[in-house]
């Protein structure tokens, strides 16, 4: 199988004490096929107002790059354009930009945001700025080719600012930062988690009360990885050999999930089927043990859990410590597709549960409402994902 490397982005944000919006704003996008762009910005003060100069920043900035505007046409743009505050009489909004093509070139433009680092080999490496006098902003710039696994990390001020008269006298300086991450790094960490354990750590520092939006943002250069989920049985019981066929015949991990669904695999396996006895979680239902299969799971319960998880990580990431350390069933499932896996391919049964009787009719409508609901989630997390459906 040909390995396929991806820029991976993954952030996370947390308001101002009091604020219901964010006054950062994070954007991706992917001009073609072989570009991809992530921009932060971070709009002047709080709420409304600074969401408005970020989101305008960021979606101004990503479009335009998107579209080879030069960057001076861009900044010139972009401050001719952003509403003026009435009361600071300025518009402002300070920004980060990471573009990357798929020769793994990596370009990064930074306007007042702390400077973007490097994490290479478990360590985190300062990058060689240049500054420019564009428009009169000072832009720091830099130019470099990735490697695998590189991690670049990029922030709001809201992360230096951390804990500020509250745990620490002076916030919390880019160094600190960089030797917190690096303490903290593993390989084959997601983009999704490096941001959350930076950003969790800053609510930390404020108190639980931030007083400044804080957001961390990261792009990972990494591989491609296929994961296949098989949910249900086919509808018609002459075509079991044949979804098992299909789905086991796919590179990747193979997940399984529902009692019927894991004897269809084990049949078309000719192996057993093995109770694990140990049970991590006495809400979620036991695991099964099938030789060939990577996970077999409990259907409808473990399921649902999943995609409990799967908005959380899309919200606040707040159960990711739960559930990435955990080994149940539904914790198993969600690291495998939300930190492990790039590609997903579902496998999906439309057979009612016989084991519901009158209730089949509902417990198929719940499966196939549950099924894709997990899909949305995971292409709203930027996953290639395909279903068929049997």
């Amino acid at each position: 199988m040909k390995i396929e490397m991806i820029a991976e982005c993954g952030w996370l944000s947390v308001n101002h004490v009091g604020e219901q919006l964010c006054g950062d704003s994070v954007t991706v996008v992917d001009p073609n096929d072989h570009c991809r762009i992530l921009v932060l910005a971070d709009g002047m003060g709080s709420g409304v107002k600074a969401n408005i100069l970020s989101t305008l920043t960021a979606k101004m900035l990503s479009v335009m790059l998107a579209n080879n505007v030069d960057f001076d046409e861009c900044l010139h743009t972009i401050i001719t354009t952003l509403p003026i505050c009435k009361e600071r009489k300025v518009a402002y909004s300070t920004f980060t930009v990471i573009k990357v093509d798929y020769g793994y070139h990596i370009t990064i433009y930074n306007y007042d945001n702390p400077e973007p680092f490097l994490i290479r080999d478990g360590k985190s490496m300062c990058l060689d700025y240049t500054v420019a006098e564009i428009e009169g902003k000072k832009i720091s710039m830099t130019w470099f080719d990735a490697t695998y696994d590189d991690c670049i990390v990029m922030m709001s001020d809201g992360t230096i600012n951390a804990g500020t008269g509250v745990t620490l006298n002076y916030g919390w300086q880019l160094p600190q930062i960089r030797s917190f991450m690096e303490a903290n790094y593993r390989q084959g960490m997601s983009a999704k988690a490096l941001a959350t354990t930076l950003v969790d750590r800053c609510n930390a520092l404020y108190g639980y009360a931030p007083g400044d939006d804080t957001t961390c943002a990261v792009m990972r250069i990494r591989e491609t990885e296929q994961a296949n989920v098989m949910f249900g049985p086919p509808i018609r019981p002459e075509d079991d050999f044949a979804m098992a066929e299909q789905f086991f015949n796919r590179e990747g991990k193979h997940i399984v999930c529902g009692g019927t669904t894991a004897k269809v695999a084990a049949a078309y396996l000719g192996k057993e089927i093995i109770a694990d006895s140990v049970n991590m979680d006495e809400t979620i239902p036991p695991m099964s043990l099938i030789d060939g299969v990577d996970l077999v799971t409990e259907g409808l319960i473990t399921m649902q859990r999943v995609v409990e998880y799967g908005e959380n990580y899309l919200d606040t990431n707040s159960q990711y410590f739960s559930w990435n350390y955990s080994l149940d069933g539904a914790s198993l499932i969600a690291s495998a597709l939300f930190e492990e896996a790039t590609d997903i391919h579902f496998s999906i049964g439309c057979a009612a549960n016989e084991a519901y009787g009158e209730e089949g009719a509902v417990s198929f409508k719940k499966k196939m409402e549950m099924a894709e609901h997990l899909m949305d989630c995971l292409r709203r997390m930027g996953k290639t994902v395909e279903a068929v459906y049997w």
